[in-house]
Formats: C-alpha cells, structure tokens, sequence
C-alpha cells in the first residue's frame, strides 16, 4: 500500500511539474471584417455596413461598424470586405470527396483505398476554396473518407467540416456493390449487407470505425452495372432495421432513392433525408412533408452528365439508364419543389468535378425553388439536416467563422455563388480574392 500511495504522489508531481512547465496559451486570434452588407439566410434581408467580429475561431459579435468600432481590440486583424455581400459558408449534404466522374465503370476496379484517400485530399480543398465549409460525405469505399475526415481535423489538409459516412449499406448486387467481376472472384464491397441481423451489424460496424451518418441504397441506381433504379432493393424491414439501429446510437440516415416504392418505404422506416428522388410521386411528396422528411435533389449533375456522358469510360446500360431517369428526375423533383417538400442542397460531386457545387443553386431556381429558398437549402436547411444548426449555416454570435462573399446581390442572382471571392473557415482565411483588387 505503501508503494501504490508514492507511486500516486509521484504521478501527481509530476503533472503538476508538466503543466506549470507548459508556456501560457496564446490568446485567440481576434479578426474584425468591415462587411458592405451582411446576408440573414433567414429573412433575406441585407444588413448594411457591418462588423463581423471573429475570436479564435469563432463569431464573437455582429453589428454595425459605427457601434462596433469601440468594441474591437487593439491589434485586431481588419479584413475588409466593404464592396462585397457576406453571408455563412455553403453546405453541401451530398458530396464522395474521394471519388472523381472518371472512377466509374470498370476503370474504378483499379483504384486502391488509399489512393482514394489522396484523391479525397485534393477534392477536399477544392470543394472548400469554392466556399463549402461544411459537407456531408455519403458513401466512399475503404472508410477512405473518415481517414480524411481526420486528416482535415487534424490540420494536415485543408478541407470543410465532414460528416462522414464509410461504406454505404448495398444489398448484393445492388447499387452500391461491385458488379463487373466474375464468381471466381468471389467479392463484395465493402458495405454489403443482407437481413435484418446483417444490416444491424453493418450500421454498427459503420460506426464502429468512426461514421457520423450512415448511408444506404434504398433502390437501383444509374452509374452502377445491372439494377434498376426504379426498384426498391431493401425490404421494408430491412430500412427500418437500419434507421432503427443507426438513431438509437445517435446518428441520422441518408437513403439513396430514386424509384417512389424505394422512397415510401425509406420515409416509412425514418430516414432524415432522402437523396435524388427521381421518381418522386404526390404519395412520396405527402409523407415526407408529414413526417419532415428533407429532399437532397441533385439537379445539375443532370445536365453535367448527360452533356458529358459518352466522355467518362461508363457502360452502354449505365449511360441508358442517366438518358432515360435524369430528364424525367428533372419533371418530378420541380414538382415536389412546388410542392413544398423540405429541401437541402446536395450535388453528388463525384458525378461531375468537385468545385462546381455552387452551380447547384441556379439549378435548383430554374426548376422552382426562389433564389432566397435555394440559399437556405444550401445553409441554414443543410445545417439542420446535418445536426448542427448550433455551429454553421447562420452568421451568429457563438458559431463557427465560416463565411464566404461575393460581389453583388446573390439573392436576385444565385449564379454568383458559382464562383464566391472569399472565403473564411473558423477564422482562417482560405481564399480572398479581395485582396488582388
């Protein structure tokens, strides 16, 4: 007893020594930006000639810059933004980060784990100098997208905030699984799961190895070998199973689903958000806005892939099912926008280059949605789909400096938010054009 009692005091002293050895922390980086006009995602409204002042990495203050002035610390860092328009950061809530269009088909066969990882690296930091602070990965192979999603929290490569997802649940053979390798082979990927038992254990293994949200493939799809897109691939059963499994360990649930069985059953089941949609009917419409189930539509990449669809190495029954699913995609998702569904922006890069997300919100007007309801999809929507309504998606006192700005009037044009000219992730500059004019 004696020996465990010096060995506790010995502990003790030495903790003591190690934090009176460490030098005082550095005080949190102050920041004051001199906004021309400060967006509300909310109301639309423009507030003009603002101060936004930053601390650490946080949103410290907001108001007028005559009020402001006298509250700003000495040796604050000014960046001025008065000629342009702020508003919070962008969100995208369907993004593969570690894939590119030209990874479909067979020549994805090739590409390893952590080659993915690398490539995730560079979509990473050109997903945010585009100005989306914030994303949510839905499905990548080898959990190569929680490896990045550590890497960018760790600071060892720039990117937005993830929510990562891993291997998206797949029956097999279905959207989501590998379909071009004989038996011989014998190989499934790595998110295959059948039965209620198989499921549950998958979820639990996905959020094992670090997934904030799980994904699964509720029907066919278009860029996979062999299934239908129109067709629901798991049970009712099965769906409830992982909804079930995945919110009673605290997290939410995407269900890829285009055909409008696969989209019942998943919003019957409790899924947050339902991706694509492209068969959406007034049934599907009716539940998800009884239920506050959100839409993550996807709209450009229909025109990106059709345009381009004989360039991407892809095969004669994936480029027949996006010629005949993404034209009547478009018909439906603008009616179920007109019709008032919960919608959250969401681009699926990875179909088309990462980069062009912001061509998703001039979409998303041209088939129905105003410019101001297709900016709250891409901030203050997307950040309560995503859980995290108390950090990102609204410029508050309190939330993360993540803030992008443009030149001019992005709710009377949403194509400006195509090509941003700042942006500012918890306080770090990423990108600021402003500063060459």
């Amino acid at each position: 007893m004696k020996r465990i009692a010096l060995l506790i005091l010995f502990f003790a002293l030495t903790q003591i020594c190690a934090a009176q050895a460490k030098p005082p922390a550095a005080p949190p980086a102050q920041i004051a930006i001199h906004a021309g006009k400060v967006l509300d995602v909310r109301t639309g409204k423009y507030a003009n000639d603002q101060i936004i002042w930053i601390e650490g990495d946080r949103i410290k203050a907001i108001g007028s810059a005559s009020e402001m002035a006298s509250k700003i610390p000495a040796g604050a860092k000014s960046i001025d933004l008065s000629k342009y328009t702020v508003m919070p950061g962008l969100i995208d809530c369907h993004t593969h980060l570690t894939m590119t269009p030209y990874g479909n088909g067979l020549s994805g066969v090739r590409i390893s784990y952590p080659r993915m990882a690398l490539i995730g690296a560079r979509n990473a930091r050109v997903t945010l100098e585009a100005g989306f602070t914030t994303v949510r990965n839905v499905g990548a192979a080898g959990y190569s997208d929680i490896a990045l999603r550590d890497a960018i929290n760790a600071g060892d490569v720039p990117g937005p905030r993830m929510l990562a997802s891993g291997p998206p649940l797949s029956i097999t053979g279905g959207h989501g699984d590998t379909n071009f390798l004989a038996p011989q082979f014998n190989w499934s990927d790595d998110g295959v799961a059948d039965g209620v038992d198989g499921v549950q254990k998958k979820v639990r293994e996905n959020i094992k190895y670090g997934a904030d949200v799980i994904k699964f493939m509720a029907t066919g799809g278009v860029l996979s070998e062999g299934d239908n897109p129109a067709l629901a691939q798991y049970s009712p059963e099965e769906m409830k199973a992982i909804v079930d499994t995945a919110h009673s360990l605290g997290r939410k649930v995407a269900a890829h689903a285009h055909g409008a069985g696969g989209i019942k059953f998943a919003v019957l089941a409790g899924v947050d958000s339902i991706e694509h949609g492209s068969y959406i009917n007034d049934e599907d419409i009716a539940l998800m806005k009884e239920r506050g189930t959100y839409l993550v539509p996807t709209v450009y990449l229909e025109d990106w892939l059709i345009e381009n669809v004989n360039a991407l190495g892809l095969t004669p029954n994936m480029i027949e099912k996006a010629k005949t699913v993404l034209p009547i995609a478009q018909a439906n998702l603008s009616h179920a926008f007109k019709s008032g569904v919960k919608v959250a922006l969401g681009t699926d890069s990875a179909v088309y280059p990462h980069g062009l997300n912001g061509h998703e919100f001039g979409k998303m007007v041209e088939m129905g949605l105003t410019p101001l309801q297709s900016i709250q999809a891409g901030t203050v929507n997307a950040a309560d789909l995503l859980g995290w309504s108390d950090r990102v998606g609204t410029l508050e006192p309190g939330k993360f400096a993540d803030i992008v700005a443009v030149e001019g009037d992005p709710v009377a044009n949403v194509h400006l938010l195509e090509n941003v000219s700042f942006v500012m992730k918890g306080g770090a500059v990423v990108k600021d054009a402003s500063a060459t004019r």
